[in-house]
């Protein structure tokens, strides 16, 4: 039952031409091959706050100002690179504007969740007025609100422009329970933040409410002690894929046992996500514990580090505990076995240290990859986000890496932040953005820097009955 984490994204081929035959345009992607490779020497100058800035007035930036530039300028790819009618978070944004798998105007369902609460850090660091803010939330929901759904749950992509359902895969084309749960995280999240505003307000935060309640969690257990994570009106549950963890899924239990109106019992936890106890782990890399089984039918296996990210932008680990774990110190034991897998570098991969470290599900050097450490998993890519979104399980260490990326690297940084993966090894990077790697730098920064978004989501009501349900102890 277990998911093997993004193990379903690993059908995207971001780099694939195959289909391209037009002698013109195959030069053209060549030639953007060849560019996006390059040295691990620095250009001469780089984009900071949407301005070009020299590496000299990068130095000269306090640890602070350097937060808050690259919380800036990720939230921007939600703020200025959203998709226009809709508002959602695109799925992916290319520099080289080349989209050979996906149309542009696609929008991701998890990243959207991502992106409702990177737009809660641009009000209050003031990169957005409060207004702004809620003008774009209203075409976010009412948009979501017209757009295809299937038993309450949205699909894991949805045509920007006619809110249609847009196939993940050949089966993957109706509701996607896990990407549902990641985009709910971020609806509550900005439901707390208005529920005692203005009229307007409380009126968003109840249309959110009401979306909230309309997804049929229980439905997608098929009957079953175990959440199902897709169901399709073509293929039914053909997909076949019951989420057992641990992996990156915890936030769609918990949600699903919040729900005032389609709730799962705790049998289900314990028997479906818990796998009968059977996910606690024994296992440690470097003298830290893995405290939970990341993989069930492997052993000293550590998982990405998104699973230590996703579900946490709103779910607060800090003291967050239950039968089976407690949850920060297994997310920063998580965090660090990354840290000091770069440092001991057992693979021998240029570049890896103190200063640069953190492997994901990212944009890899032939498509797209599940990178995490060990021989076959580990190829020598690095994903930025994995080291930004830990900066409240390992602040030293990830701003080591934020300071190296922006004052020694910067032909890695583009107008959205850092771009999604590079290679010291390979002389590699792709100036691409990816919502789901993107989304989580600014919110966990934030979570680092003042607990916004975790204040907000676990004061949710219902999320604290979710919680206590479960037999989730919140200290």
């Amino acid at each position: 039952m277990n998911s093997r984490g993004a193990a379903k994204f690993y059908h995207v081929n971001p780099m694939s031409f195959n289909r391209i035959t037009i002698s013109v345009l195959f030069l053209l992607i060549v030639f953007v091959q060849y560019s996006c490779k390059t040295d691990n020497k620095p250009k001469s100058s780089t984009l900071h706050n949407g301005k070009e800035v020299m590496p000299s007035n990068v130095e000269s930036l306090s640890d602070s100002a350097l937060l808050d530039t690259v919380q800036k300028q990720t939230f921007n790819y939600f703020w200025e690179g959203a998709e226009q009618n809709s508002g959602l978070a695109r799925e992916r944004l290319h520099m080289d504007d080349i989209y050979p798998t996906s149309p542009k105007n696609t929008v991701t369902i998890g990243g959207s969740g991502f992106g409702f609460m990177a737009l809660l850090v641009g009000i209050e660091r003031d990169f957005i007025t409060r207004e702004q803010g809620f003008k774009r939330y209203q075409k976010m929901v009412n948009f979501l609100q017209k757009a295809d759904r299937f038993h309450g749950a949205w699909p894991h992509w949805l045509n920007g422009e006619t809110g249609k359902v847009l196939p993940f895969g050949k089966k993957d084309n109706g509701g996607d329970l896990v990407e549902t749960a990641f985009l709910m995280e971020g609806m509550l999240t900005v439901a707390e933040y208005f529920k005692d505003g203005t009229e307007q307000e409380q009126a968003l935060s109840q249309q959110i409410d009401t979306l909230w309640r309309e997804v049929e969690w229980d439905w997608y257990t098929k009957g079953e002690n175990v959440l199902y994570w897709h169901w399709s009106p073509s293929y039914k549950w053909e997909m076949n894929f019951p989420v057992g963890g641990y992996n990156e899924c915890l936030i769609m239990y918990i949600l699903a046992a919040a729900s005032p109106t389609h709730p799962i019992s705790k049998q289900v936890y314990t028997e479906g996500w818990a796998r009968k106890d059977s996910i606690r782990s024994s296992e440690s890399m470097y003298g830290n514990d893995f405290i939970l089984d990341y993989y069930e039918h492997s052993t000293n296996d550590i998982g990405p580090l998104f699973w230590s990210h996703y579900s946490y932008m709103g779910l607060n680990p800090k003291g967050l505990s239950d039968t089976y774990a407690n949850y920060w110190d297994l997310v920063q034991n998580h965090a660090k076995i990354h840290y000091d897998y770069a440092v001991d570098n057992p693979l021998n991969f240029k570049g890896y240290g103190k200063n640069i470290w953190g492997m994901t599900s990212s944009y890899s050097i032939k498509g797209y990859a599940g990178h995490r450490p060990g021989k076959g998993h580990d190829i020598g890519v690095i994903s930025p986000t994995a080291a930004l979104s830990s900066f409240p399980y390992t602040p030293k260490e990830s701003m080591q890496m934020l300071k190296t990326l922006y004052k020694d690297h910067d032909s890695l940084i583009g107008k959205y932040g850092p771009y999604d993966a590079f290679s010291f090894e390979d002389h590699w990077y792709t100036p691409r953005y990816l919502a789901i790697d993107q989304g989580p730098i600014p919110v966990m920064i934030e979570n680092y820097r003042s607990g916004l978004l975790w204040h907000l989501f676990m004061e949710n009501t219902d999320v604290k009955t979710g919680l206590d349900k479960l037999g989730f102890s919140v200290k």
